[in-house]
C-alpha cells in the first residue's frame, strides 16, 4: 500500500536550461530543476515533504504541528502555510531571541498564523519536546515535525521527486543541491537506486562536516527511508557524495561567495537564489566547476530548493 499522501505541490517542477551561465563558464551544460516553484506560501523542498509528512499528521487526527529552525527557516515558512490550509494549529521553536524587526520568512510565520517560542540560549529540540509535552497536556493531539522535515516520512517527498525527474526525461550526469537536514539528499538516493538512476547526486553542505552528513545522517536516513517505503534497501556512507569545503562563516552568515553566487545567477539567468541553501551550493558548484571537477561534456542539474523570501532579510546586502 502507497505512503498517506495529501496534493497540494505545484508539480512537475520544470527543468531549465542556464544557457548563458554555462557559456560564461565554459564548463558543463546546466540545468536547473525549479523546486523554488512548489507553490506553497512561495514554494521550496520542504513542499514536498510536507505532502507526506502532514499526511500522516491528519491520520493521526493531530490538531497541531509543531517543528522548529531558524528565525529564517524556510521549513518553518512553508509548514505554517501547510498546517494554515489543512486547519492545523502552528507552534514554531525558533533558535535565539527574537530580532528587532519580522522580515523576510518570519514575517510569513506571522502572517500564515503561526505561533512563535523563541529558545534564547536552551537547545531548539529540548524546547521542542517540551512544547510538545505540554500541549498535550493541554488536550491538544501535537505531531512533532523534526528539523528540516528530515525524517522517513519527509524523505518520501524526494524518493517521488526523483521518479518525477525521469518521467521529464531528462539524464543528468550530477545532481547538485544544498544538503543540511540531509531529507533531500537521502530521498533522491532512495528514488535514484530503485529507479536506475544513472548519474551522481552531490550535496553541498550547507553547515555539516562532511563526516557528519555522510556517516551520522544521510546514509541512515536512506536506509529507513527505503525502510519504510517496504524495500529491503541499505545504504552505507560510501554511498553518500557531500562536499563540505564551502561551509564559509557558518550556517547563516552570508559571506563573498554567497553574495557574488546570488549576484550571478541573477544577472545571468534571471534566477534567484537564497543567502543560506541555494546561495551557499551555487557558489560550491561555481568553484567545481572553475576547478574542472565536472567534464565539459557533462550534464549537471542544479535543484533548486528554494528560500528566496530570505532575502527580504539580507535587504542590506552589498548587491
Amino acid at each position: 500500500m502507497p505512503p498517506p499522501r495529501l496534493h497540494f505541490a505545484h508539480l512537475p517542477t520544470p527543468i531549465e536550461p542556464l544557457p548563458r551561465l554555462s557559456q560564461y563558464l565554459q564548463g558543463p551544460r546546466l540545468l536547473v530543476k525549479r523546486d523554488d516553484q512548489t507553490g506553497l506560501a512561495f514554494g521550496g523542498n520542504k513542499t514536498r515533504k510536507l505532502e507526506f509528512l502532514v499526511a500522516d499528521a491528519l491520520a493521526r487526527d493531530a490538531t497541531l504541528l509543531i517543528t522548529g529552525g531558524a528565525a529564517q527557516s524556510n521549513h518553518c515558512r512553508q509548514t505554517a502555510a501547510a498546517a494554515a490550509r489543512f486547519g492545523l494549529a502552528c507552534t514554531l521553536v525558533l533558535a535565539g531571541d527574537p530580532p528587532a524587526q519580522r522580515d523576510g520568512n518570519l514575517l510569513l510565520d506571522t502572517l500564515l498564523g503561526a505561533r512563535l517560542v523563541w529558545t534564547g540560549s536552551r537547545d531548539r529540540d529540548m524546547v521542542m519536546r517540551q512544547v510538545e509535552d505540554e500541549a498535550r497536556a493541554q488536550g491538544q493531539r501535537p505531531y512533532l515535525i523534526p528539523y528540516g522535515g528530515s525524517n522517513q516520512v519527509g524523505a518520501l517527498g524526494y524518493v517521488f521527486a526523483m521518479q518525477e525527474l525521469m518521467k521529464q526525461k531528462v539524464h543528468p550526469d550530477w545532481i547538485v543541491l544544498a544538503s543540511s537536514s540531509g531529507g533531500t539528499q537521502a530521498g533522491l538516493m532512495v528514488g535514484a537506486r530503485l529507479l536506475g538512476f544513472q548519474g551522481r547526486i552531490l550535496g553541498i553542505s550547507i553547515e555539516k562536516p562532511e563526516v557528519t552528513l555522510r556517516q551520522d545522517i544521510i546514509a541512515d536516513l536512506a536506509t529507513r527511508t527505503a525502510r519504510h517505503l517496504g524495500e529491503d534497501l541499505t545504504f552505507t556512507p560510501k554511498d553518500v557524495l557531500v562536499n563540505d569545503h564551502y561551509l564559509g562563516q557558518g550556517y547563516g552568515i552570508m559571506g563573498a561567495a554567497e553574495e557574488k553566487a546570488i549576484r550571478l545567477f541573477a544577472r545571468m539567468e534571471g534566477l534567484l537564489l537564497d543567502p543560506v541553501y541555494t546561495g551557499r551550493a551555487a557558489a560550491g558548484l561555481l568553484d567545481l566547476i572553475r576547478q574542472g571537477f565536472f567534464s565539459p561534456d557533462e550534464t549537471v542539474l542544479f535543484w533548486h530548493t528554494g528560500g528566496t523570501p530570505a532575502l527580504f532579510a539580507h535587504r542590506y546586502a552589498r548587491w
